[in-house]
Parts: structure tokens; sequence; C-alpha cells
């Protein structure tokens, strides 16, 4: 007999049915937005439609217009494609709908902009639910249609979306048995860069109270630099770089330009791509500055890396073998890396190949040092601010602590196929029952289980031997970046 029944519960649109599975209400699908075709493309999202009757909510919506990992990176990311119009949709799992004022998190997945959907097995939020949270995944417009900047659309669509669904989520999730106040917003990469412009933009005020950043910084382009990708895709079209022209070009085909435009290359070592853009109205200046200099101050934070971010990109294809130390030499020329510097992670790594430095160097420019940076920043603010590394090792392909790797130990989703594609089948539970329990515990209370960020530097490492507090870990490679600290 199946131990799954139904659950409904009202919107502001109407009522919708899910299902009760292992013991927890899951409803998937339900739309936040209209769908964004039609005279809505490349719009601002829209309120959906009303409904008559209940709406059945048991299957995932549809994914937004997006292509496959390449490979070799396919196979250890898979990305589910559900196909449809509706893109802007949400899934919610809960505890009951009938316990009021339980806590939310908001989950924003990443891929590059380019890549994910809240449909990804390892974002399953039933261990949350299990656990007291209320867990809410996100569908929002990639690629061109998120992130293209035309002079006749609003820039920062996807971005848009993201808010569309967080005001959904203050209007909605009562009726789900959560509390519009205990609301904590998380991403990881792509997701992370998101929230941070989330906590930068003055729109979202009041819509979460605790945010979670997972191997992303804050970062945004001026809208000059932002272009190019959108004037490339429409170059290789022949048609102008408008939304309006854009927009009567078949999708299928304007996803394979931007295919074309976008692939080689990755976010380490650069290639053509979409970015939040400083666009004067939603973000009036660059994320990272606006969050050094007090916004969002008042808001909770945990953020953190993991130790090898960069052998995700660098290991599957043979990367890291192909680049030697002449490579290595023009790499550091190029991102103006102090020789002091480098010297300092090469003493730390004794035997190490020019391509782990370079990744090892890559990591921390991009990821961990302006988070650290913005952690120092925040010191003595009214929000508390909590760091972490992942540290474990994955034995898959030599990945180590890649990129995206603590995505199945912070869901506590180790069992299902698609995690184990990046973990292997032997993953420590009791690291993910750690790791999950911290997140849990923040979004209840804003606490993840270890010290505040202040001048000693507390980091908690997820690694091989467990869960572990670590004072100011590689200061003295953090210290390397600061110009007035390295010389070259």
């Amino acid at each position: 007999m199946s131990d799954i029944v139904e659950a409904t519960a009202r919107t502001a649109q109407g009522t919708v049915r899910g299902a009760v599975e292992r013991g927890v209400a899951v409803f998937r699908g339900i739309p936040y937005a209209a769908p964004p075709v039609g005279a809505r493309r490349f719009r601002a999202p829209e309120p959906p439609e009303p409904w008559e009757g209940v709406r059945e909510a048991v299957t995932y919506g549809p994914t937004a217009p997006k292509r496959p990992y390449a490979p070799p990176l396919d196979r250890l990311l898979p990305d589910p494609e559900v196909p449809g119009d509706g893109w802007l949709n949400l899934n919610v799992w809960t505890p009951s709908t009938e316990a009021p004022g339980l806590p939310v998190l908001v989950w924003i997945h990443g891929g590059s902009l380019l890549h994910g959907s809240s449909a990804v097995p390892v974002y399953d939020g039933s261990a949350f639910a299990r656990d007291g949270v209320v867990l809410v995944s996100v569908n929002y417009r990639l690629g061109i249609e998120g992130f293209g900047l035309f002079p006749d659309a609003p820039a920062n669509r996807g971005l848009l979306d993201q808010l569309a669904a967080l005001e959904w989520v203050r209007d909605n999730i009562a009726g789900f048995g959560g509390d519009p106040d205990r609301v904590t917003v998380a991403g990881e990469s792509a997701g992370a860069v998101s929230v941070a412009a989330l906590l930068a933009t003055d729109r979202a005020a009041g819509l979460f109270r605790r945010a979670v950043l997972q191997s992303g910084a804050p970062a945004a382009l001026d809208p000059e630099a932002a272009r190019g990708t959108t004037r490339l895709i429409a170059k290789r079209l022949g048609v102008p770089a408008t939304a309006a022209a854009l927009a009567a070009v078949d999708p299928a085909a304007l996803l394979t330009a931007q295919t074309g435009v976008t692939s080689g290359g990755n976010p380490l070592t650069g290639r053509n791509a979409f970015q939040l853009v400083v666009d004067g109205e939603l973000l009036s200046r660059d994320p990272a500055e606006a969050l050094r200099t007090g916004a969002a101050s008042g808001v909770d934070l945990l953020m953190g890396t993991n130790a090898e971010e960069y052998r995700l990109w660098f290991v599957p294809g043979g990367l890291i073998e192909r680049i030697g130390r002449l490579k290595l030499r023009l790499a550091l020329l190029k991102f103006k890396v102090p020789n002091a510097t480098a010297r300092v992670y090469r003493a730390n790594r004794p035997g190490a190949t020019p391509g782990e430095l370079l990744g090892a160097l890559a990591t921390d420019l991009l990821l961990r040092v302006p988070l650290n940076r913005l952690a120092d920043a925040r010191t003595g603010a009214e929000g508390s601010t909590y760091v972490y590394e992942f540290g474990w090792p994955s034995p898959v392909q030599r990945l180590g602590a890649c990129h995206a790797l603590e995505l199945g130990f912070v869901f506590d989703t180790l069992a299902h196929p698609d995690t184990r594609a990046l973990t292997g089948p032997d993953a420590p539970q009791e690291l993910a029952d750690a790791m999950h329990r911290a997140w849990v515990d923040f979004a209840t209370t804003g606490e993840p289980g270890w010290p505040s960020w202040d001048a000693s530097r507390p980091v908690e490492h997820f690694g091989p031997d467990g869960p572990a507090l670590v004072l100011a870990p590689r200061d003295d490679e953090l210290r390397g970046w600061d110009p007035y600290r390295a010389k070259p």
C-alpha cells in the first residue's frame, strides 16, 4: 500500500494539491509569476493568473530554457529538463500546513546563470522539512532570457524573478506552515551571487532575516562590460542586440547561439558569460562594495567555500595536467598575483603541480578572499556572520573537495544517485548529519553551532574527520592578497 496521501494549501491565486511523502507535505510546480513568454518575454515578472478549483502540484514545473552541461560535467552534474512555458514556479516541502510559525529556507540554485533548476534531485527539501524547516526552491530565468542586457528591456530579469518568488513567500508561506518573518534565503555558486545581490538591493529589505552564501561571492558588472555576451549572440544570429529583435528569433535557435557563445572556458579561467549588472535601478552599485560598507548589516550571514573548488573544472577534462610552468606564470601576470603571495602558496603545497597551484590561487582570488574580506567588514555589525569551509575530498575522478560537492551534505541527500555522481557511494553520513544540522539551526535560530566572526577569524571546517573549529586557517595566504601587506 502506498504511503503517499494528498495535502492541500491555499495561495493568493487558488488552492494547490500536493502529496505527503514519507511524512512530509510536498507541493511542486506552483507558479509565483506568469509565464514569461509572448508579450511578457524579456519583461519584469508579472503576477500569475488565479485559477478555479484545485491545482495539482505533485510534479515539478517547467524548467527555464537551457542546455545540459558540456561533457564531462554533464555526468557529474545531472540537470533535468521539464518542458513547458511556465518556468517561474517553485516547490515547497513542509512538516505540516497546520503548524504555523515554522522557519523558512528559500533555495536559489546555481549553474553559472545558464544551467540548473529547482528540479535537481540533490535539492530535495525533505530532510529540511523532516527537521522542522519549510524549504522553498525556486526556478528563475536563465541565460539571455534572464540576464541578457538590452536597451529596450529591464536588466537583471532573473534577479527580479527571485524577488518575485520571495514576495510570493512573504504573501503565501503562512498557508504552508511557514513564518514570513523567519525567512532565510540561501544559494550556491551563481545562486550565492544572486543572494549577495538581494542583500545589496533596497527592494529586498524585509523579505528575509538571514542569508547563506555557498561558494559564491558578491559580484556584478557595469553595463558596458555586461553587454558583450548579448552582442555576440545577436551577431551570431545576424540581428540587432535588442529584446525586440531577439524575441522574434526561434527559441531553439537562440539557445543554440547562446550555447555557442558561452561554451569553452570555466568560471575560473574565464569565458563569455552572463552576470548581474549594476543597472542604476535594482542594483545601484556593486554588491561587494555595498555589503562591505554596511548594506544588510542587520541580516545574519552564513557563508563559505569548498577547499578545492577549482577541481570540478580543472580535473575532469584534464585541464590540470595541461597547465605547465609557463601557463602558470602567464596566469599570475594576468591576474597580478604578487610574487610573494605565489611563494606562500608554493611553500604550503610541496609537490603541487602548476595546475594545482593555479587552481588554489584562482579559488582564493575569486571566492575565499572576497568572502573573508566581507566577513572582516561585517565585524561588529548588528547581524552575526559565520564562516565555514568544506574539506571532505570526493574519491570520484580525484575531484577532492570540489565545487558543488557540499550540496548533498547540506540537503542530506547522499543516498540519491545524482548526488553520488559527485560524492561516490561511501560519503560519510555523519558529516552530512552535522552540516545539514548547522543549516537547520541557522535557519531556525540564527546560530549554526560555532562562534560568529571576530578578530580571531573562526571557521568551521567540515572535513574527513568531522566538523572542527579552526582559527584563521591559512591566514598567511589570505594576507598575501592584501596589496598593503604583500609586495611583488
